[in-house]
């Protein structure tokens, strides 16, 4: 657990060894920035295809509601699906529609923090079960139009159905499998709702894009449906805990945050990244760290060191809030770059000034808790103690 609480250290012992290692499964790691960023943009490095499962045990993985509904989702697959999946989602998924959440943003951010002043008159209060979950929950639940109502019973499914990510046993799908397909029936259900009714909604833009190709299956749709709900909180959860933590540790500098919030989040991104690691098979003979790599290597690029690399960021184990020319690999890049990020910025964005402006002497508590994961890096539990504090968030 040491390793996964600080693991920038061992990385940096990584790469005083070499700029590529193998690892104990046999997977070639790499953790320089450039090298990272190979690995996620280069074409001949692709996710592993699903139908490699197999080979790790789970041949009946179509079977599999966990197994199906990620494999099937944007997340896992290569060009050309993903090429077509990803063009129609971004033509729902657009930069004004994210633009346009602003005020929902800054409208729950207000109720939060408000729910969180009332709550410290006994004391501590968590951020994550009462800040840095709830809010992107509300967020991506408004964007994909589930009914505010349905989020929270969501949330623990998605919890059940995501362990797939970090452990794929036969104790783990035990409990995804159900969650899985209980999403599944759920988001079925609301996608029938928007076709007879289109709304603002992302789901009902989804919907008008398979009437429009009829390339789109329900199955995509619900796939990717389940995907944005659940990548719309998971990544955002650990930027706004991670981010927090790097600030109260050093005085005066959630002030500073909250008067230029875009630099901000750029260098927390960086600092504490969310994702630590990404995973890909070469499919094509490539050259990364200065060797050639045989097609059918697995190859981890572990993002969180690249961003810690000496030779891309100066004094990069240094917070600074006003570095310049910073281009952290947290969301990833290439065709699998993060659709999501926009939207964790722009949250992020309004919570870090709203936080500061609201309870300028918060502080940590104790009893808190880290998320126990290689790739996945945050936390499960974050008291403050919130201080003296303004009296309304919306003054």
């Amino acid at each position: 657990m040491t390793g996964r609480e600080d693991p920038y250290p061992r990385y940096a012992r990584l790469r005083e060894i070499s700029p590529i290692v193998r690892a104990q499964d046999g997977a070639l790691v790499v953790t320089g920035y450039g090298d990272c960023q190979t690995v996620v943009r280069d074409g001949r490095l692709a996710h592993m295809p699903p139908d490699m499962l197999a080979f790790v045990g789970f041949p009946d993985w179509r079977a599999r509601p966990a197994l199906m509904q990620l494999f099937t989702s944007m997340l896992t697959l290569n060009p050309p699906d993903h090429t077509r999946l990803r063009r129609l989602v971004s033509s729902a998924f657009t930069a004004r529609r994210v633009v346009a959440l602003r005020p929902a943003v800054e409208r729950v951010v207000g109720e939060l923090l408000d729910a969180m002043a009332l709550k410290a008159a006994d004391g501590a209060v968590d951020f994550v079960a009462e800040f840095a979950f709830p809010l992107p929950i509300a967020i991506i639940g408004e964007l994909l139009g589930v009914p505010a109502a349905d989020r929270a019973g969501l949330q623990g499914l998605v919890n059940d159905w995501t362990q797939v990510l970090e452990v794929l046993t036969p104790e783990v799908l035990e409990k995804a499998d159900p969650a899985a397909a209980q999403i599944r029936e759920y988001l079925a259900g609301l996608l029938a709702e928007r076709r007879k009714e289109p709304r603002d909604d992302l789901l009902s833009a989804l919907a008008q894009a398979q009437a429009a190709d009829d390339r789109l299956t329900d199955d995509e749709v619900l796939s990717n449906a389940a995907l944005l709900f659940a990548a719309g909180f998971e990544t955002t959860t650990n930027l706004l805990a991670n981010g927090l933590v790097a600030l109260l540790d050093r005085p005066g500098a959630l002030a500073a945050a909250g008067q230029r919030p875009e630099p901000a989040v750029e260098e927390l991104l960086r600092y504490d990244s969310p994702v630590q690691l990404v995973s890909r098979v070469v499919v094509e003979d490539v050259e990364v760290a200065g060797r050639t790599v045989e097609a059918g290597e697995r190859i981890v690029a572990y993002l969180g060191a690249g961003n810690r690399d000496p030779e891309r960021f100066d004094a990069p184990d240094e917070l600074r809030l006003d570095r310049e020319n910073n281009a952290p690999l947290s969301f990833g890049g290439g065709i699998h770059y993060c659709l999501g990020a926009p939207l964790a910025r722009l949250e992020a964005h309004v919570a870090f000034p709203a936080l500061a402006a609201r309870f300028p002497h918060l502080a940590l508590g104790e009893g808190v808790r880290r998320r126990d994961s290689l790739s996945l890096k945050g936390f499960t539990a974050l008291p403050v103690q919130l201080g003296s504090a303004v009296s309304s968030s919306r003054r």
